[in-house]
């Protein structure tokens, strides 16, 4: 295939992939608010709602280095388009068993566990095939374009799901699933995975290796290279340290401050709505030169506005005054967000070696997915016992400590050696 014929069908990946990743998300978000709001509807119980989220999350902290290991090792298309079909299947088992005796916690659960599986691989999968699907010089707007996708779903999928969970049954909002399940499927299955690909056909030896080995060089891969170490630590520790903020916000909104619910909602709304712009703005300009040194500031900053979650608490406001901070702090921090996942994102696909960057992937998945549920259980007991403003000042200083450390000169230079010269002197232009 020549040039100008790979370009035209990076051109078709570009709008289908970002097609099919917003029919997904679109409809697992509309899914996802349906079944929860189904879950305390028919229980009534915060703790069956807490079992449902660990379904969620569990299976992916556990098994993602596994599918990175998968996806290095087989066909691409095959388990993208197979883990589709999967989590299609599991709807549409749950609606059959729903028609037939209706919903139950154990269904539900059990559908929420192989979701987070199939949707998994195919999160893995796809995130270490973007640099075989996109022409390099469009790989930061294929990650705008990505992220763009999730944001919108975030912001519509509530709002829809909202409207349907009062005018429609659950078996509805099951249809709906299985029909953006296969939609995209149908759209995947006509992508060439290997457009862009340099890697050359797997040896003999190569081949016969154990799963075990593969999966153990994965992670000597990762501890070889600084920088990709750097960048997977510091997601771990942003995944832990903003766990306060997901607890810390509804906190100190809605029981402290007595933030209407309505108006909570417009804050919570606001995140998605940064990451939408933001995710706009990168789509359409040029990549960012120096991706690490924009990212650590990205984190910096993030810092700052966890931290600022607090001034209603220290600063008397008015109402008015107050939801208008919220709202503007949250828009801020979205924006900051995909300032700090889009450019690195963009840095992985193009550092880390074709034939382990599924197991890279999936590594960072399944380490930044654990912190989850342990910095959720820490910061809910810390927020019982000790003054909101305290933790999350003290979350923002340790992020601010653990960035500037991790993320030192010395590291920006070994990813950014054109920093050498001026880096300690004054900023760099991006």
């Amino acid at each position: 295939m020549n040039e100008a014929a790979r370009i035209k069908q990076a051109s078709y990946h570009l709008y289908t992939f970002t097609a099919s990743k917003l029919i997904s998300t679109f409809g697992s978000s509309v899914y996802a608010f349906g079944i929860s709001l189904y879950v305390l509807a028919l229980t009534g119980s915060a703790a069956s709602f807490a079992i449902n989220l660990i379904c969620s999350i569990l299976p992916r902290s556990l098994l993602a280095p596994f599918a990175g290991y998968t996806a290095d090792k087989y066909s691409k298309k095959t388990i993208v388009v197979l883990s589709q079909v999967v989590s299609m299947l599991s709807v549409a088992g749950l609606l059959i068993y729903s028609l037939l005796n209706g919903l139950s916690l154990t269904a539900i659960y059990t559908t929420t566990a192989l979701l987070s599986i199939s949707s998994m691989f195919t999160g893995v999968t796809f995130s270490s095939s973007i640099a075989n699907l996109i022409d390099p010089d469009r790989i930061q707007r294929a990650m705008g374009f990505n992220q763009s996708a999730i944001s919108i779903a975030a912001i519509g999928g509530p709002v829809v799901g909202g409207m349907l969970f009062g005018f429609v049954s659950m078996n509805v909002f099951l249809m709906i699933q299985v029909s953006a399940y296969a939609i995209a499927v149908l759209l995947e299955s006509t992508m060439n995975f290997k457009l862009y690909t340099v890697r050359a056909e797997r040896a003999v030896s190569e081949a016969t290796k154990t799963m075990l080995t593969e999966m153990k060089e994965g992670f000597s891969y990762l501890k070889s290279n600084r920088v990709i170490t750097v960048i997977v630590t510091v997601a771990i520790g942003i995944n832990f340290f903003f766990s306060s903020m997901m607890i810390g916000l509804p906190f100190i909104a809605v029981q402290q401050l007595n933030v209407k619910a309505t108006h909570f909602g417009m804050i919570e709304a606001m995140i998605a709505v940064g990451m939408l712009a933001a995710s706009i703005y990168f789509s359409i300009s040029k990549e960012v030169r120096f991706p690490l040194l924009f990212a650590k500031r990205g984190i910096l900053g993030m810092s700052v506005l966890l931290a600022g979650m607090a001034i209603p608490l220290i600063v008397g406001m008015s109402y008015g005054v107050m939801v208008v901070y919220f709202l503007l702090l949250m828009l801020t921090f979205g924006m900051t967000n995909v300032f700090v996942n889009t450019p690195i994102g963009v840095m992985m696909q193009k550092d880390v070696d074709e034939e382990y960057r599924g197991r890279v992937f999936g590594i960072l998945e399944s380490m930044a997915m654990a912190m989850m549920p342990l910095g959720y259980l820490l910061f809910g007991l810390l927020y019982d016992v000790v003054p909101a403003e305290y933790v999350v000042g003290a979350s923002s200083f340790c992020l601010i400590v653990l960035t500037g450390y991790l993320m030192r000169p010395s590291v920006l230079k070994e990813a950014h050696p054109e920093l050498q010269k001026n880096l300690s002197n004054q900023p760099e232009p991006l």
